[in-house]
């Protein structure tokens, strides 16, 4: 489809998304037909992230996970004059008038940013401008609600401000997500950077990603998105690290070390990470880091000497794993080197432990999947509460749920619990289903998901495109995209493959991603 090739880069300051693009004549107004949409809708997406390891140390490495926030971008007939911000996983839904936004304050020759800019720091004066625009935003809601829900304003309307003009097109942004809100997992930061790749994109200030794309202009595309994408996250938290965007955007992984909490982190990318199953637990138990920090802070001063120790060899996982990773010889597929990397994942937890920033729900999570011996588990963030991950052994031939010859569990009818007689009764995957039972039963929620995966990606325009080559697709549309019913809904909508390796029925195509 013609749509799928996307604008080159324009440098033009004037440059507007959609110029005659399906314009309608001019009739009176007496007889006026409808105008139609400027441009088809089209979707991004951006992944969250976990701290591998690392917590609490000067350096840590952070990789993406495949669970992910999808943006999609539907543009309203010319005359509408309007643009939307709808979440509705935090039931925010609003609507601005775009000649009344504050253009002037954000196109003065002081005050003006370019795509290509570097902006470290929020201008208090456009801050100020927005404010008017700001607290019209679910004024009513208790205060708690009200503060997400202008945060995500401010982050929106400060990069559709910078990036756009007066001439934008009138368009509906509405964001799902399958990732955990408030869980430690850059949930925010995957909203930033989708915000940041659509209003590049709209302006024609991305020209990929696309097959032929060499890796020096990919890696610049990236950076371009990040750097925005920081913008929001400064909106939202004030004084990020920059790692959540960093990850969300590049995907893979990266090493961050950061002796100065006054002075950003270095960043490394890490694109030889492996891609690993990992199993994902939310406590579902609310933390502050502010808190673990200051516990990890009282600690030290009542025992400097030991915390010290704990604190350098948390930083020697970090190294080994790094060292590892970053080897001429390193082969992810080796069983060697994945238990190297489990062990220290194992290592890094009680590590944690003993500081002091573990929490008896992350300790029961680690106790069951410790029982079932299918992989390596430790708490990720700050601890105190949120999220542990697991990386998964790999699993046996024998452990498949049916032989060559047999069906395959990707049917919503089939019985996945079941047992052929051809699989062992004590497989991983049998293990997972008498795990996840387990976990649930008292109140925590799993993921199967992916570690060290892709980073921002576009769906363009948002069609799906099925294995058979029969013209056309299918159309995401707004309706589609809210009527989606949790995390396997919207995964389903988008082309996302089932879990475990399941075969999807249809294999969609269209999803593109920059990769350096």
């Amino acid at each position: 489809m013609a749509g799928h090739n996307l604008p080159l880069p324009d440098r033009s300051a004037s440059t507007r998304p959609g110029n005659g693009l399906n314009v309608q004549p001019y009739y009176p107004t007496s007889h006026r037909r409808p105008s139609a949409p400027m441009m088809p809708p089209f979707m991004v997406s951006a992944p969250g992230k976990v701290i591998v390891y690392g917590e609490h140390a000067v350096a840590a490495i952070a990789a993406s996970i495949s669970l992910r926030s999808y943006l999609l971008v539907t543009f309203l007939s010319k005359s509408r004059r309007t643009v939307t911000l709808r979440f509705p996983d935090i039931s925010l839904d609003h609507t601005w008038n775009i000649d009344d936004l504050p253009w002037a304050a954000f196109s003065h020759p002081k005050k003006k940013k370019y795509y290509y800019d570097l902006v470290t720091s929020l201008d208090p004066d456009l801050i100020a401008a927005m404010q008017p625009h700001i607290v019209t935003v679910s004024p009513k809601l208790p205060e708690p609600t009200r503060k997400i829900h202008q945060a995500s304003a401010t982050a929106f309307l400060y990069l559709f401000l910078s990036l756009g003009s007066q001439k934008s097109a009138p368009c509906v942004y509405t964001l799902r997500s399958t990732i955990p809100i408030g869980a430690g997992l850059g949930s925010s930061a995957t909203i930033a950077v989708c915000l940041s790749a659509a209003l590049l994109l709209q302006i024609r200030a991305l020209s990929g990603p696309h097959p032929d794309q060499p890796p020096q202009e990919c890696a610049l595309q990236i950076e371009r998105i990040n750097r925005w994408a920081f913008v929001g996250e400064m909106c939202i938290h004030g004084n990020p690290s920059g790692v959540d965007n960093t990850v969300s955007a590049g995907g893979k992984a990266v090493l961050f070390k950061r002796a100065d909490y006054n002075k950003p982190p270095t960043v490394i990318p890490l694109r030889n990470f492996p891609e690993l199953p990992l199993l994902l637990v939310n406590t579902r138990q609310s933390r502050s880091t502010a808190n673990e920090v200051g516990k990890v802070a009282a600690l030290k001063a009542a025992h400097p000497i030991i915390t010290d120790n704990l604190l350098e060899a948390i930083d020697h996982v970090t190294e080994s794993a790094h060292a590892l990773i970053t080897s001429p010889d390193f082969d992810p597929t080796h069983p060697a080197a994945l238990q190297h990397l489990g062990d220290l994942i194992t290592i890094n937890h009680g590590l944690l432990v003993s500081l002091g920033v573990s929490h008896p729900k992350l300790e029961r999570i680690r106790e069951l999947i410790d029982h079932t011996g299918v992989g390596w588990t430790k708490l990720t963030g700050a601890g105190g509460g949120g999220c542990a991950i697991t990386i998964l052994k790999p699993q046996p031939a024998s452990s498949l749920r049916s032989s060559s010859g047999g069906s395959s569990c990707d049917s919503d009818e089939d019985d996945c619990n079941s047992t052929p007689a051809t699989t062992e009764p004590h497989s991983n995957l049998k293990m997972l289903d008498t795990l996840e039972v387990a976990l649930e039963a008292e109140g925590f929620e799993k993921f199967e998901t992916t570690l060290a995966g892709d980073g921002v990606g576009i769906l363009w325009p948002a069609v799906l495109h099925n294995g058979n080559e029969e013209e056309g697709g299918e159309e995401i549309d707004q309706e589609k995209f809210l009527r989606a019913e949790g995390n396997e809904g919207i995964e389903r909508l988008v082309g996302v493959a089932g879990a475990r390796g399941q075969v999807a029925r249809e294999v969609r195509e269209g999803w593109k991603f920059w990769r350096p």
